[in-house]
């Protein structure tokens, strides 16, 4: 068994308690294959009773002022930020991501508790002019209540204080299920909450490998009067379904298909630049990770060039090493995926321009690939890669571009590289994605709303929206004050 570099509880987190369980699973490292950690493995009991302690505790923390707890949220915000690097060791070691982007998402994490202390501050209403000479109409903002957040592992801090600061800086109090891959990391910002003032009950954790048990309790209780999640599509829906019948306000991030798309007027340099960062980031596990790269084809062959020598560029090992760029896959599902979709690509007319193969580093690690001459007929083009390969496709006009883009049940995020202003807004505004990025390859931060439309969601999180999700708009009519 491999030591974890955690000075963090490995118990579960209900009502400010640190519970442990007969029954537990491993966490492993997926850079080495090691057991690192062992946590509970929860059921529909302690599901109850983490719903129950975050339902007695919801008065109290939502009777506190806005100020009262933005003040905790900033003392909270101050530890993670100071425990940077230990947060960073932590979460190479369970998700396996290269120490500099660890550290980059823990700031990115924190950064989300930051913001939401101050815009608890701004959850205004209004007055309505009225239509009734004795009647005033006010609209105030309430929290909505008990939330149920379920999060993924390839972000597994950002993911969570993306949830949990919006929520608690409502007022609401909330019940987080980590993945199971990633609990280490959910527990240690829980660890520092609570070490910052967040009282017991307000924010629990429950660790499962049952998830659809875990889910099923989250869904059913009518106590709980949001859902938020982040995760596949498949999942979203079954999640949704189940909501219907507490009718619960629902926030997901799901599944993406996103295009990149470059056209012939795009800067060469910002074009491989912003497919690198947008490809290859996390080993390309992201949701809003450039999916199909399309470019049009007067500057398709120098483009293809390009990438292919900042893709040779990239190295291959552990995150812990200096040198990492490019870290494990999290399983042995992740990487078959990849291995399948490649195969299925290539056997369908694609070319490796590199890469193409599993890399000798550990079982869990895949060459950076890019594949050239990619067709609609290959799976790779519908189905989300979620590993370190790039998907090549030629067109040829604008309107095919466009067209080609938004050819899928997705729509996340989507990126475009042209110097032509006009032709810029033009296609951002003709994109069926929730989120552009136009000559960048990454737009995601706290004061900017994330999230998708068709089937890659629901809601938004961050900025002012993120907040939104957690409030209740409620009118009041004040009568008779002629009286």
């Amino acid at each position: 068994m491999e030591t974890a570099p955690t000075k963090y509880p490995t118990a579960a987190l209900i009502d400010g308690q640190w519970i442990t369980s007969s029954r537990s699973f491993a966490v492993i490292n997926p850079a080495t294959g090691a057991e690192i950690a062992q946590v509970p493995n929860l059921g529909a009991k302690e599901t109850l009773a983490a719903i129950d302690a975050a339902s007695r505790a919801l008065p109290a923390w939502s009777a506190k002022t806005a100020k009262d707890r933005a003040i905790i949220l900033k003392r909270w915000f101050d530890l993670v930020t100071a425990d940077t690097e230990h947060l960073a060791q932590l979460m190479t070691a369970e998700q396996g991501k290269p120490l500099t982007e660890s550290r980059g998402e823990v700031a990115y994490g924190a950064s989300f508790i930051e913001w939401f202390a101050e815009e608890g501050k701004r959850a205004y209403g209004r007055t309505i002019p009225t239509t009734v000479a004795s009647r005033r109409y006010i609209t105030i903002k309430q929290p909505i209540g008990v939330v149920a957040a379920i999060a993924p592992w390839n972000f597994p801090i950002a993911m969570i204080t993306r949830k949990v600061a919006p929520a608690l800086a409502a007022g609401c109090t909330i019940v987080v299920k980590p993945a199971e891959d990633t609990p280490l990391c959910a527990l240690a910002i829980a660890k520092l909450a609570l070490d910052a003032g967040v009282p017991p009950g307000v924010f629990n954790v429950v660790t499962t490998m049952d998830a659809p048990v875990v889910g099923k309790v989250l869904t059913d209780d009518s106590r709980v009067r949001k859902l938020t999640f982040t995760g596949s599509t498949a999942v979203g829906k079954a999640l949704y379904r189940q909501c219907a019948d507490t009718v619960k306000k629902l926030t997901l991030e799901l599944g993406g298909n996103a295009p990149l798309v470059i056209f012939d007027d795009a800067n060469l340099g910002q074009a491989v630049a912003g497919a690198m960062a947008s490809k290859y980031r996390n080993a390309g596990q992201t949701c809003v990770c450039a999916n199909r790269i399309l470019v049009q084809a007067g500057i398709y062959d120098r483009f293809a060039a390009a990438l292919v020598e900042a893709v040779a560029k990239l190295h291959v090992a552990p995150g812990t090493d200096a040198r990492c760029t490019i870290g494990p896959l999290i399983n042995s599902d992740a990487i078959a995926k990849v291995e399948t979709l490649t195969a299925d690509a290539v056997g369908k007319g694609a070319k490796v321009l590199i890469g193409g193969a599993p890399n000798p580093t550990g079982p869990l690690f895949y060459q950076p690939t890019v594949l050239g001459g990619i067709t609609r007929d290959m799976d790779i083009v519908r189905e989300e890669i979620f590993g370190p390969v790039a998907a090549l496709m030629r067109f040829e006009t604008e309107a095919e571009a466009v067209a080609l883009a938004n050819d899928t049940p997705f729509g996340l995020a989507a990126y475009l590289f042209s110097q032509n202003l006009s032709r810029a807004w033009r296609v951002a505004e003709k994109l069926d994605a929730g989120m552009i990025g136009v000559n960048d390859g990454i737009f995601s931060n706290e004061v900017v709303p994330f999230g998708g439309v068709k089937e890659s969601g629901l809601g938004r999180e961050g900025a002012a929206e993120g907040l939104e999700e957690y409030l209740e708009t409620k009118f009041i009519c004040l009568g008779a004050i002629d009286a």
